[in-house]
């Protein structure tokens, strides 16, 4: 079978490419982290009832006095997930 493009060329390709945005990458980096820290309060709220109840009622309180210093898209994604049970 024939490819259309081998190693080489795709290589020459992707240098053709401007970098990405220094946002993107910085976002790219930091999406592991973000995503066990979601994992992990969302698991602990599913098991603990009173840690759900406190992230129900002041998300943002109850996450500062556990520790966690989640940015805006976990705190929006853990609202969204809490809202749907």
């Amino acid at each position: 079978m024939t490819h259309l493009y081998d190693e080489e060329r795709l290589g020459v390709l992707l240098r053709l490419l401007r970098p990405a945005p220094l946002g993107w990458v910085r976002a790219a980096q930091e999406l592991p982290g973000a995503r066990q820290t979601f994992d992990e309060i969302v698991a602990r709220a599913e098991a603990d009832l009173a840690f759900r109840n406190a992230l129900i009622a002041d998300l943002e309180r109850a996450l500062a006095a556990e520790g966690y210093e989640p940015d805006r898209r976990i705190l929006d994604e853990i609202r969204e997930r809490l809202s749907e049970s």
